[in-house]
């Protein structure tokens, strides 16, 4: 039992301020990515990789976080995290040039997973019955909350006192946490389980096929897809990955791959993918167009997104009710549908439509959103067998951001490749106006080629969104794989009973 200075409330807000960071990072990078480019003189393939490496260094290490948490103790975990976190921040304000900042969001995206990881443990020691779960739904509305607020806490911070404060206001808020949980936290207890191994291996095979593999879809539209560094990454990943999933063969390491036997988890793993691909994936090239196509500031950039967050806020509030009136198959559908069809709207205004058809695009966006995730989660642990319950929850957590870092990879090709159809091979269309341009920085080019240069950039938007929402109707189509009495080797679906928090 924990004393008097470390009560229940303690662990709550110290959990609670850990996942409002991890999230908050997702997002509220996105509106100051245009300042970060000009800053550090970085293209469109820099900058992606500012939202890339934390994603993927996040989404790969969370599965052994969990393991190292179980192992050596919750709370070590979560404070080492933290501090981690916290320095990766200030590495991240005083970066001097792009390769320094990807270094440093890769190490807070280390730091967020070993944050991320032992949360609902954490909560679930210190409350019991109806009020852990009622702890856990607060947490996780908690953490929505902060991502979907994310674009307009950025807009604040840029414009007011500039890009490297959205990393360097973590660094009090840090060391604060990190003093709470060393004094305020309890101890955890001694785990039950300790199984299945840490994995080493595992975890940097994980890490070095997801880098191998993100690396030529983000270089090979400027190096060209025929180039060596980007062929022998291909092949790199390719081997990593094939090694990886050998060693994991003997079922005791990093994945359970009997897991992806089980028809309905599988395909809640897949569908998270690709419900954060066609999401978060593409959110980085909205704002970069909301910012450059109509002249906005990033806190008028946040404001703008307000369609998007705050329909996600509330459809959020109604979710239970849904899911004990339809199925998971049906909502996920659904989910997908309104996301499809808001992206096909951004493509619209993207081709110059009228601005209220933004708005419903990016109601429809949110709306989605808030749809497709929670039956997910329910449907992934519902589907897996009891005795490997927080397994399944590590593995579909671990798709969400690795379904941002492949879209903002995926989508940063496709705009890559339609922006040099639209600029051609002038003479006037150099290396630097290219980077101007994709960047959407209008203002330093010659005004002479700005009216390209912007037809350019919507038309490279709407290819975005476009290949967005053929993402969305794949997801429309394999929500099929959710539905009731969907059986395989390792269980059924169920409807879940309660809400867990997601991984951004």
């Amino acid at each position: 039992m924990p004393s008097r200075s470390r009560t229940p409330r303690w662990t709550f807000a110290l959990v609670s301020a850990g996942g409002v960071m991890m999230t908050l990072d997702v997002t509220v990078v996105n509106v100051a990515l245009s300042d970060i480019a000009r800053d550090v003189d970085a293209g469109l393939g820099r900058v992606q990789w500012t939202v890339s490496a934390y994603s993927l260094a996040f989404g790969a290490l969370l599965l052994t976080a969990g393991a190292l948490s179980d192992r050596i103790g919750r709370r070590t975990v979560f404070t080492a995290g933290m501090a981690l976190f916290t320095l990766a921040s200030a590495a991240c304000g005083l970066a001097p040039d792009a390769g320094t900042l990807i270094a440093a969001r890769a190490a807070q995206g280390l730091g967020g997973a070993l944050v991320f990881a032992p949360t609902l443990a954490l909560l679930a020691a210190v409350y019991e019955g109806a009020r852990r779960q009622a702890a856990i739904a607060a947490f996780a509305a908690i953490a929505s909350a902060a991502g979907a607020l994310g674009p307009i806490v950025g807009g604040l911070f840029v414009q007011l006192l500039g890009w490297r404060w959205i990393f360097l206001v973590n660094v009090p808020i840090g060391v604060l946490v990190v003093a709470g949980a060393l004094t305020r936290m309890p101890r955890s207890a001694a785990p039950r389980d300790t199984r299945r191994r840490l994995d080493p291996l595992g975890a940097a095979l994980g890490v070095g096929a997801l880098l191998a593999l993100h690396y030529p879809l983000v270089t090979g539209p400027e190096a060209g897809w025929a180039a060596p560094e980007v062929l022998l990454s291909a092949a790199a990943g390719v081997v990593l990955a094939a090694a990886l999933v050998a060693s994991q063969r003997r079922g005791d390491g990093l994945l359970d791959m009997t897991l992806l036997r089980v028809r309905a988890f599988s395909g809640a793993a897949v569908l998270g993918f690709l419900a954060r691909l066609s999401s978060l994936g593409v959110l980085a090239f909205v704002t970069l167009w909301l910012q450059s196509t109509h002249a906005y500031t990033p806190l008028e950039v946040g404001l703008h997104l307000l369609p998007l967050t705050g329909s996600l806020l509330v459809v959020g509030l109604f979710v239970a009710r849904l899911q004990r009136v339809f199925p998971p198959d049906v909502l996920v559908a659904a989910g997908f549908a309104a996301q499809g069809v808001g992206l096909a709207g951004l493509a619209a205004a993207g081709a110059g439509g009228a601005r209220p058809v933004t708005t419903i695009a990016l109601v429809l966006l949110g709306i989605g959103g808030a749809v497709i995730f929670p039956p997910l989660m329910g449907v992934a642990v519902g589907a897996a067998p009891a005795d490997r319950a927080g397994m399944a929850s590590g593995l579909t957590n671990a798709c969400y951001p690795l379904g941002t870092a492949t879209g903002v990879a995926v989508f940063g090709a496709v705009f890559s490749a339609r922006l040099s159809d639209g600029l051609g091979t002038g003479p006037d269309v150099t290396g630097a106006v290219r980077e101007a341009v994709e960047t959407g920085r209008f203002d330093v080019l010659d005004p002479a080629l700005q009216p390209l240069a912007r037809t350019a950039f919507s038309g490279a938007f709407t290819a975005v969104c476009l290949a967005s929402a053929l993402v969305c109707l794949l997801g429309v189509l394999a929500a099929r794989t959710l539905r009731p009495g969907a059986e395989s080797a390792g269980g059924t679906a169920k409807r879940p009973r309660s809400r867990m928090a997601q991984a951004s």
